[in-house]
């Protein structure tokens, strides 16, 4: 039974490689492919509604359209909203600056006050950035270790823009700060609805990875590697090998304040090291401490004690007179929509409704929406067929109509950022979650869409419910040539608790997908 049928999912689809979408007889235009009616027939589908929707943004011709004016559940297809709106609102090219000031009297290489960094809103700080400037992705995110198998690490460093920061506070002069370290969080206001919660300064996606490698033989103690190792941040572990075939479940349980870490379980010899996450509680005591570590590791004397609150009661009013000493720059924000759309970032898609907030200068994070319904007004979408109050698709009220997610996909397909838009989607076949399915089937690289997922527990039966099983986007029907399509369905269910099940019907979605593309190229 997983976690006793507690499991709650909101996700985009993790699909691994079950779709292998066989060419069907053509269907006459508008005809339901039979591939597709016979897909929907199956019992997992039994009191379930299917939407569909398919049409050249040229043209206009509907080719498919089925419920296309019903709200679904979106799940994280919602993220096309509030990434188009994060993306609108800054800039494709916008790039994040986090500065660090110093606030007080140099006396030669000492400084007689605080070092104050001002988080930006920054997804990364440096933690995935690739040396071409690229951002660096899995396929299986590690923000999702917990729920799914298999996810994994980029290789970059977590600290990465942390000890760069450090490193130019040195190169600026400063050896000793005889103040403080402080973390500047005023940007915005954490707002607990949205979950996760974004902050201002946001270091390894607030959280600590938990990596467990089997021993040899079964009876081993497991090997455990951390990161970002700060201080005052303690991990153990009890999880033993078992035996090759034996069953790996390893659990994370913490301090009220996340400082102390434990694993506990199993891993099987022989298998592949599990990742998990322990959340960082506490993100600007985190990265204060960060800083000093990083600082003294550069040479960077601190007076201060590096483990404590945030003294935030030490911010001025502010940074006139105070001169930067340091400064991080991120990419380029399309970077950041890429990772959260391939990923399906929750706490990005979250952050983004923030950053449309301090745009139009509030530092309340509800403030983003009213910039995202004037860019869905201007998008020419229906803003009446969408319901959002976050920005990943997690909100029980979060609802939206086929017809409005193509209206969206069509506002792009007509700018001048329409290829880089929707490279920035999932390719069946290729990346992101849609990377596992359709590796051989005739569509693979010819579907670039958005998916979400929505799942929980049904005590009731012992199984799971998938509220929301849904992918929306582009197809490639002819060379340069695309249609935009919705694809999903709600209220269907697995056969028992295995989290197998929700990829059995994030796979048919899927193959709903390629066999749209299929029937529309030939």
């Amino acid at each position: 039974m997983v976690g006793a049928l507690g499991l709650l999912v909101v996700v985009g689809a993790v699909v691994v490689g079950l779709v292998q979408a066989a060419p069907s007889p053509s269907p006459s235009p508008h005809e339901l492919d039979p591939g597709i009616a016979s897909l929907m027939r199956k019992p997992e589908y039994g009191h379930a509604q299917w939407g569909l929707f398919q049409q050249d943004p040229g043209s206009g011709e509907v080719t498919q359209s089925r419920n296309a004016d019903q709200f679904f559940l979106p799940g994280s297809s919602a993220k096309l909203f509030s990434v188009s709106g994060t993306w609108h609102t800054l800039g494709s090219d916008h790039r994040f600056v986090t500065p660090v000031h110093a606030v007080g009297q140099r006396r030669g290489t000492a400084l007689d006050g605080d070092l104050d960094l001002v988080a930006q809103g920054d997804l990364t700080l440096g933690g995935r950035t690739r040396k071409n400037g690229t951002v660096a992705f899995t396929n299986l995110d590690h923000t999702y270790a917990n729920d799914f198998p298999g996810a994994a690490l980029t290789p970059q460093d977590p600290l990465a823009g942390i000890n760069q920061l450090a490193r130019q506070v040195r190169d600026s002069g400063i050896r000793r700060v005889d103040g403080d370290v402080v973390v500047d969080a005023r940007l915005f206001h954490r707002d607990p609805t949205l979950r996760p919660t974004p902050t201002p300064l946001i270091i390894n996606d607030n959280v600590i990875d938990l990596l467990t490698s089997p021993g040899v033989d079964a009876g081993d103690p497991a090997h455990l590697e951390w990161r970002p190792k700060v201080a005052p941040y303690r991990v153990t572990s009890t999880v033993r090998t078992v035996a090759a075939g034996k069953p790996t479940d390893i659990s994370v349980n913490a301090s009220p304040d996340g400082t102390r870490i434990r694993l506990s379980g199993t891993i099987a010899a022989g298998s592949a090291p599990a990742l998990r996450v322990a959340a960082i509680k506490d993100p600007n005591a985190f990265g204060r401490t960060a800083l000093i570590e990083a600082l003294q590791r550069a040479g960077v004397e601190v007076r201060a004690g590096a483990v404590g609150p945030n003294p935030a009661d030490r911010l001025p009013d502010s940074y006139r007179g105070a001169p930067t000493v340091a400064h991080y720059t991120s990419p380029a924000y399309a970077q950041y929509a890429e990772l959260i759309l391939k990923v399906s970032h929750n706490l990005g898609a979250n952050l983004g409704i923030c950053l449309m907030a301090t745009h139009a200068g509030s530092a309340q994070c509800e403030d983003g929406f009213p910039v995202l319904a004037e860019f869905l007004d201007g998008a020419k979408v229906d803003r009446k067929a969408v319901q959002l109050a976050d920005g990943r698709g997690g909100n029980p009220v979060d609802r939206s109509t086929p017809r409005a997610l193509t209206q969206l996909l069509t506002y792009w397909q007509h700018s001048p950022e329409a290829d880089r838009f929707r490279r920035s989607l999932p390719i069946l076949g290729v990346d992101g979650t849609l990377a596992g399915s359709c590796r051989n089937c005739p569509s693979r690289g010819k579907v670039f869409a958005k998916t979400g997922t929505v799942a929980g527990g049904d005590a009731l039966n012992d199984r799971l419910a998938v509220g929301a099983e849904t992918t929306a986007g582009y197809l490639e029907t002819r060379k340069g040539h695309f249609d935009v399509f919705f694809a999903g369905v709600n209220g269907a269910s697995t056969p028992g608790v295995n989290v197998k099940g929700i990829l059995g019907i994030a796979n048919d979605v899927a193959d709903v997908a390629a066999r749209l593309q299929q029937s529309a190229a030939r």
